[in-house]
């Protein structure tokens, strides 16, 4: 037996999970996604989704509704006559009568270890505060902001030194595969729904721009954490002085190095910069509009005078 399946998503971690489950075999009578966004070289043309080009591959119905709160939304998903909506990154609030709009509700695949990390960037927000372990969890969906009853859980350890994009790319294998398991136990009526403690709730907010610089007054194991979560997207960053001209740098990746003196001076070797308490080594960097360089081939092509 396969179910029929609304799929809601937006980025490629959703895509991911699209991918498994059509793989599966399961029937996706439908794809949510948001709509087009200026993109593209210039910033100007229309750009799909990951989730909105990956269903048109597979030959899948693409929707993109702005809203779903209007009467007429809330009728048309209705009429698809879905058994349950997988949803994954959508970003769009999904009203009651969404919820309410298939057999079984809806579940998320969410990229946290709830109920820490609700909101729109758990992954990012737990790096940044130096968390050793996340989790995906298959939730049941309810009209709070991840507050759902729990179906399934999968924890993996968060490495020391990974970055976002590493942990992102780990979690989107974990979240399917997950999901499909959940899909397979509410067929045979026998999918968990364990509710979230009250305590330990922590709301992992988008990041804003104003986060995105790195303060080297701060300790060293917090400003690594600091650039790791935010590698590759948005981006941590400093200004530095090359060839007597300021300019601002990404910082991609970094470690823990000995070292200390006066922060955000450079103590060497390389680009170890000393900070508040300890020292980072910086390990891959990229000047605006260039390439991300390993620190030792963007040493080879700037001199770096000083830090800030």
């Amino acid at each position: 037996m396969t179910l029929r399946i609304i799929f809601m998503g937006t980025p490629a971690f959703a895509a991911a999970t699209l991918r498994h489950l059509h793989e599966c075999g399961h029937e996706i009578v439908a794809v949510y996604t948001q709509p087009p966004r200026p993109g593209g070289r210039r910033g100007l043309a229309p750009v799909k989704s990951d989730v909105h080009a990956l269903a048109e591959s597979l030959g899948l119905e693409v929707r993109t509704p702005a809203s779903l709160k209007g009467a007429g939304e809330i009728e048309a998903f209705a009429a698809l006559d879905a058994d349950i909506a997988v949803v994954v990154a959508y970003g769009l609030i999904l009203p009651r009568a969404i919820l309410a709009g298939t057999r079984h509700g809806a579940l998320n695949a969410h990229a946290s270890l709830l109920p820490r990390w609700r909101g729109a960037a758990p992954i990012q927000r737990a790096i940044m505060a130096g968390d050793r372990e996340t989790a995906v969890c298959i939730m049941h969906m309810d009209e709070g902001l991840d507050t759902g009853p729990v179906a399934l859980e999968q924890r993996i350890p968060i490495g020391p030194d990974e970055t976002a994009g590493e942990l992102h790319d780990r979690l989107a294998a974990i979240a399917g595969p997950l999901m499909a398991e959940a899909l397979a136990l509410l067929e045979q009526g026998r999918l968990p729904a364990v509710p979230q403690p009250a305590d330990g709730a922590t709301y992992a907010a988008k990041i804003g721009k104003h986060e995105t610089r790195v303060d080297w007054t701060r300790p060293a194991a917090e400003v690594h954490n600091h650039i790791r979560g935010l590698s590759p997207f948005p981006g941590a960053w400093c200004e530095m002085r090359i060839g007597g001209q300021v300019e601002r740098v990404k910082l991609l990746a970094s470690r823990l190095a000995t070292g200390s003196g006066e922060a955000g001076r450079l103590i060497g070797p390389g680009l170890t910069v000393a900070c508040g308490q300890g020292a980072v080594a910086l390990v891959r960097l990229q000047r605006a509009g260039g390439k991300a360089l390993d620190a030792e081939a963007f040493l080879r092509g700037a001199t770096v005078e000083a830090i800030g």
